[in-house]
């Protein structure tokens, strides 16, 4: 019986008091008028309660538009009163960039405001949606309290638009997910990249297509030439003021697709491709040995069968 009582006292001591769910959100300014919030380059797990990514917001004329919600309702309701900090403007438009939960968990915080994605985006939210706020309850317990799926109530078209008078230009990418939406806001130079660049962490690949994804790559790094470049804001990582992250993006996604083609191609079976060491350039990039073995789960039965099939 004591030691009962002392596992679940233990238990009561580990597990974070409501009052301590707290994301220490804190707006950062990579100009006057476009600000972000830097998650962690972790996993999730029960600490950060799924702060590993990036969302901001841009202070438009008619109010704040915001760029991703965050992995929980707590996330969203912080991240408002953050931007309150910031501007006494209103949101008056939410982006999801994709359909990954840790972009889109805290739409319920913005209830009543336009929630806008890619077509592509919506279908995912709506189909993978609770499968993804489920799994994300299991790995950051009670920061995830209250959250329920909320998706995107209007789509969106590529292409450049006046959003809240801010010119804005979309751009409609897909490879890291069937739909990925990157934002460029023209008045200030600044690209908010999604989850198609990862800048000092390595890319997660659950719904990738890798040839697709190099090629969304190049999209944006064409951008970063243009005269009126001047920040970058990936999915995960810090804040860069020219291409590199994009750079350090395509490396990995390269080393990965030549690695598990050549695994392929010399028979090696998963065991085996998951006991092959990571490159000396990538060892010591946060979460790659993780995302690694994600990859190969993801990715290379496919490449496997796509082999097979080329060597009839």
């Amino acid at each position: 019986m004591k030691s009962w009582l002392a596992l679940l006292l233990f238990v009561a001591l580990a597990a974070p008091a409501a009052a301590d769910f707290d994301y220490a959100l804190q707006a950062q300014a990579v100009t006057g008028e476009v600000q972000v919030f830097i998650g962690r380059n972790e996993d999730f797990n029960t600490t950060n309660g799924g702060n590993i990514v990036n969302t901001g917001f841009i202070v438009a004329p008619q109010g704040l538009i915001v760029i991703d919600s965050g992995p929980s309702l707590r996330y969203g309701q912080q991240m408002r009163q953050a931007m309150a900090r910031v501007s006494a403007k209103p949101p008056v438009l939410v982006i999801n960039t994709h359909h990954h939960p840790d972009h889109f968990l805290g739409n319920q915080a913005f209830a009543g405001i336009p929630i806008v994605a890619l077509p592509g985006t919506q279908q995912g939210i709506a189909g993978e949606g609770n499968a993804f706020a489920e799994n994300l309850y299991r790995m950051s317990g009670d920061w995830m309290k209250g959250t329920e799926v909320l998706a995107p109530n209007r789509l969106l078209a590529a292409g450049s638009q006046e959003i809240a008078g801010r010119r804005l230009r979309l751009i409609a990418l897909d490879g890291h997910t069937g739909a990925d939406l990157a934002v460029y806001d023209e008045a200030s130079g600044v690209l908010f990249a999604g989850d198609i660049v990862f800048n000092g962490r390595a890319p997660t690949t659950p719904h990738a297509e890798l040839a697709h994804w190099l090629g969304a790559l190049d999209r944006l790094e064409a951008i970063t030439r243009e005269a009126g470049f001047r920040a970058l804001v990936p999915g995960h990582g810090a804040v860069s003021s020219d291409a590199a992250p994009i750079r350090q993006t395509r490396a990995w996604l390269q080393w990965l697709d030549s690695s598990l083609h050549e695994a392929a191609r010399n028979g090696l079976d998963m065991n085996e491709v998951l006991a092959r060491p990571l490159p000396p350039a990538f060892a010591d990039l946060p979460v790659a040995a993780d995302e690694y073995r994600r990859s190969v789960g993801h990715l290379f039965p496919s490449i496997e069968q796509e082999v097979l099939g080329a060597g009839r």
